[in-house]
């Protein structure tokens, strides 16, 4: 995995082939929401996949999930796809009171991205006639 450079300790960013990992350190709420909304509305433009790692996070308060939550939406707009790693209970917990979870889909670990739709090849459109 590469690790772009920045000077920032609340927020790392590192890529692998298509899928971009941004891990959000510190704690959530509208102070580190204005500093790192640029930021994570850039990444949401420009990757092929977003991942974004909570599970450093300390506090995450509405304002934070509110950014989270636009994330989210930017990707699934952009058909980017959109993963929010966290494992914290509590934070799961907000996720699930403020009904979220569908939108936001938290998974306890990093996984790969989805590969890419291929379209079926000759030999399987004459398999399968429309």
């Amino acid at each position: 995995m590469q690790l772009i450079p920045r000077h920032d300790p609340h927020l790392a960013v590192r890529t692998a082939g298509a899928l971009t990992v941004a891990v959000l350190r510190g704690e959530l709420d509208l102070v580190l929401v204005r500093h790192l909304r640029p930021e994570l509305d850039a990444l949401v433009r420009e990757a092929e996949a977003l991942a974004v790692d909570i599970r450093p996070l300390g506090f995450c308060d509405a304002t934070g999930l509110g950014l989270l939550a636009h994330c989210a939406r930017g990707a699934r707009e952009r058909g980017v796809p959109w993963q929010l790693v966290c494992d914290q209970p509590w934070i799961l917990r907000l996720v699930r009171l403020t009904g979220l979870d569908d939108l936001l889909r938290p998974e306890p670990a990093l996984s790969p991205p989805p590969a890419p739709l291929r379209s079926p090849g000759p030999r399987a459109r004459a398999e399968h006639p429309v």
